[in-house]
């Protein structure tokens, strides 16, 4: 049963909101973000996945805002199902682990766990677990509707 009539259960709101407006903000910061930042912005990024490297740095900045802002959007307005929005999030959420696996200086020595530089990029791995967790409950969802 849903929420007021809306496609998510009370309990999918605490990780929508919390997901949703840490990504608002961030969309937020970047499409404000002037020259410099979108430069650092599209270094990091160019660097892990070399195919960016052909974008306008500010162009990059605004797109990723852009992107930011619809995926948070759509955790945070209650319209958007959940398993959807939670592949989305899972989706931003797994390109930004891969930059934390391929750039240099992210993890200590041959392991996982993040130096001081990696820490605020590895700790995506919790928005990747809220994505799976409404992708899998999406799923569960959509399959007692087909099987009832």
């Amino acid at each position: 049963m849903s929420t007021m009539g809306l496609p998510l259960k009370a309990r999918d709101v605490p990780g929508r909101v919390a997901a949703g407006t840490f990504i608002l903000r961030s969309g937020l910061d970047k499409w404000k973000a002037d020259r410099a930042t979108a430069e650092g912005v599209h270094g990091l990024a160019s660097n892990t996945y070399p195919f960016l490297a052909k974008l306008d740095p500010v162009t990059f900045t605004k797109a990723l805002a852009g992107a930011e802002l619809a995926l948070g959007a759509a955790l945070v307005v209650p319209v958007v199902p959940t398993g959807l929005a939670g592949l989305g999030l899972s989706a931003f959420s797994g390109g930004l682990l891969g930059l934390y696996a391929r750039t240099d200086g992210m993890r200590r020595e041959g392991t996982v766990w993040p130096t001081q530089q990696g820490l605020p990029i590895a700790k995506d791995v919790w928005l990747l677990g809220i994505g799976l967790g409404f992708v899998i409950q999406g799923l569960g969802a959509r399959r007692s509707r087909t099987a009832g």
